[in-house]
């Protein structure tokens, strides 16, 4: 069985994380306190942001495909809503994947505690943000 995907709300769901990532790593949010938790020096040279920017687009449309097929996964398995769906899917796997990885990492590398807090809150919330576009805007004939 191949799970059946909305790729337009995969698109969207992707350029909605890449926006909610600058607006949440912006100077009106956290990029100062991230910088400063996360020993990064802003005033240092750095090469163009062009090479990051896509690979972050591709690997956040990558998790946002991966979430969509385990949401119509899921929503098969368990039926019901499949906004409902999407959204407990979307903490599940935040859950048992990102937060429990990323705490793990920070916490063998020694990061500071709140900049662990602050990688998960944006993980948790852009995931969120995405399961409400997939769950919204289920595929054709799924619902």
């Amino acid at each position: 069985m191949i799970p059946e995907i909305n790729y337009w709300a995969v698109l969207i769901g992707t350029v909605l994380s890449m926006a909610l990532g600058a607006v949440w790593y912006s100077p009106a949010l956290f990029l100062e306190r991230w910088a400063r938790l996360a020993r990064i020096d802003r005033g240092a040279r750095r090469g163009s942001p062009a090479i990051p920017l896509m690979v972050s687009a591709v690997v956040t449309f990558l998790t946002v495909w991966v979430l969509a097929g385990s949401v119509a996964i899921a929503w098969h398995f368990y039926s019901g809503g499949y906004l409902a769906s999407a959204l407990v899917t979307a903490v599940t796997l935040w859950a048992g994947f990102t937060a429990a990885r990323v705490i793990t990492h920070d916490a063998f590398e020694g990061r500071p505690s709140q900049l662990t807090v602050l990688t998960i809150g944006f993980e948790l919330t852009s995931v969120l943000l995405m399961a409400l576009v997939i769950g919204l805007w289920p595929p054709a004939g799924t619902v």
